[in-house]
């Protein structure tokens, strides 16, 4: 359901250095994704010692919830689908506690139990007529987060169908940056950023004390950047369906499919929005998409701490209230 682009350029901006510390940078293939890793370290070996705490941490989090591993609890719970509860650690029972939170909040919008979709939507090019109706609504027969039962006591997860299945490609990524910028930030990093295939987790400052700089993609244009945004001690996240849609009968349908539906979502290229914790910021893209640009600023609005900004199939910018788009980098 969501976008596979890297959307964000950061910017280390040119000036005067005044600490010995220096921003170091790994880029590597983490949960099936890129990952670019930047601390903030007084010497290389530092920076080698940090990012290898990240990715050991990214690794463990993978282990916890992919769902292609067959010894993961994630697969676990999948297999045990219309049979038997599955007891989890107390990690992944927090978690999905808030995935259904967000489901409940954004109406079904968000929904992990996506993994059960069939996939009838193609956007490679080869689909010329919209699938018949009966077949959208069989897709999703096994989808249903209302399905997915916690219980506190035995700290158990049951999924009441067979078929059901639980994913976390709309907010697993988000939450593996959360994790890595959390043991960083205990192990005393000043500064840096995790870059999960364009979902940022940022915190401290640059070297020199300037803040770290987020660019957001212009959807229309992708080689181009069309707002700059500062970014300190939050989390930073677009979906988007630039290269990833299709065309049926004059309508732009986007790869992004509504869980509650199984028809693709239309009317936005782009979504991004800037949270507390990059967990959040995931899986709210995706689902602000789903929702719409009416319905989804109305929600981010009464959420504390989040903005967003949309960009239309005509390529109108909408914004939440708190939002200052600044087209020039060099204000900061």
């Amino acid at each position: 359901m969501k976008a596979a682009l890297i959307l964000f350029y950061l910017l280390f901006l040119a000036s005067p250095v005044f600490s010995h510390d220096e921003v170091f940078t790994r880029v590597c293939k983490l949960m099936g994704s890129r990952y670019e890793i930047s601390v903030v370290a007084s010497s290389e070996e530092e920076g080698v010692e940090y990012i290898d705490m990240a990715v050991a941490e990214i690794e463990r989090i993978e282990q916890l919830i992919s769902s292609w591993r067959p010894d993961s609890e994630t697969s676990k719970i999948n297999e045990a689908a219309g049979n038997h509860s599955v007891p989890v650690s107390g990690e992944l029972f927090a978690f999905l506690k808030r995935c259904l939170q967000l489901s409940k909040v954004t109406s079904g919008a968000f929904d992990i139990s996506y993994a059960a979709m069939d996939r009838i939507w193609k956007f490679d090019g080869s689909m010329i007529q919209m699938p018949a109706p009966e077949e959208v609504s069989a897709s999703v027969k096994n989808v249903g987060y209302r399905n997915i039962i916690l219980d506190e006591e035995k700290q158990s997860v049951f999924l009441k169908k067979k078929g059901m299945k639980i994913g976390f490609g709309a907010i697993g990524k988000g939450y593996s940056a959360d994790q890595a910028k959390k043991l960083l930030v205990n192990a005393g990093v000043k500064g840096g950023i995790i870059n999960a295939s364009g979902d940022l987790a940022v915190w401290g400052e640059q070297p020199d004390g300037k803040p770290w700089m987020a660019g957001i993609t212009n959807p229309l244009n992708k080689n181009k950047v069309f707002s700059w945004f500062p970014i300190k001690n939050r989390a930073v996240v677009t979906s988007g369906d630039y290269e990833k849609f299709v065309m049926l009968d004059g309508k732009r349908y986007s790869h992004i499919i509504d869980p509650r539906t199984g028809y693709p979502t239309h009317g936005l290229v782009s979504v991004t929005v800037f949270a507390p914790m990059a967990e959040l910021a995931d899986a709210l893209s995706t689902a602000l998409f789903v929702m719409g640009s009416d319905a989804g600023i109305d929600l981010v609005q009464q959420i504390d701490g989040v903005d967003c900004v949309m960009v239309t199939t005509e390529g109108e910018i909408l914004k939440s209230g708190n939002i200052q788009i600044s087209h020039d980098v060099s204000e900061y």
